[in-house]
């Protein structure tokens, strides 16, 4: 199921990057940049969990649809997780395809406002510890395959088609399976990009 998602994904992406430089209405691009993330929700918040930096890298496709709004998909590789400050240093590193269709707003030249939804597919997931001196790491099975949320952030076109963005991702699907626990991937993600 997890592969025919990302087949389709990858499907859309190239069929909206192939009609937006067909039509000339936006641009193919690329984009990468450090993630800082988080366990969020109501049953972390007696953890000493602290912000996990990973990273996330992809491609991405705008369509205007007026000099002033335009839809841009993307697929990205995404590593997410957390730490927790206790005595081995414990760390959960979690990888996910993230496939986000955000909605820029462009109210002056360059500056733009976003946001939209995004589907996370789990490529894996694993736990580390430091035990005398040595990293010690196990893979995870209790993580759900997908994850829903939200993006939202602001950016801007620098000259000679390369961006920034900053982006907050709020994640909406508890993480474990088999689980009441109300806790979800929530973090932010500084991005450079460049449009073809």
């Amino acid at each position: 199921m997890k592969k025919l998602f990302l087949v389709i994904a990858l499907g859309f992406i190239g069929i909206s990057a192939t009609q937006a430089q067909t039509n000339y209405l936006g641009g193919f691009g690329i984009r990468g940049g450090a993630n800082l993330f988080n366990f969020g929700g109501s049953d972390v918040e007696e953890n000493d969990y602290t912000n996990r930096v990973g990273f996330h890298a992809g491609i991405y496709t705008m369509m205007f649809a007026t000099d002033r709004f335009a839809i841009e998909p993307g697929i990205y590789y995404s590593v997410k997780g957390t730490q927790n400050n206790d005595a081995v240093d414990s760390r959960a590193i979690f990888n996910y395809v993230d496939v986000p269709v955000l909605f820029r707003l462009y109210p002056s030249e360059g500056f733009n406002v976003f946001a939209g939804p995004q589907i996370s597919f789990l490529a894996n997931s694993k736990y580390e510890g430091d035990f005398f001196g040595s990293t010690i790491s196990f893979e995870g099975d209790n993580t759900k395959e997908t994850d829903l949320g939200l993006v939202f952030g602001v950016g801007y076109n620098l000259p000679k088609g390369f961006n920034v963005q900053g982006s907050y991702d709020y994640g909406m699907t508890p993480i474990f399976k088999n689980s009441d626990a109300d806790v979800y991937n929530r973090g932010f993600k500084i991005s450079l990009g460049y449009t073809f």
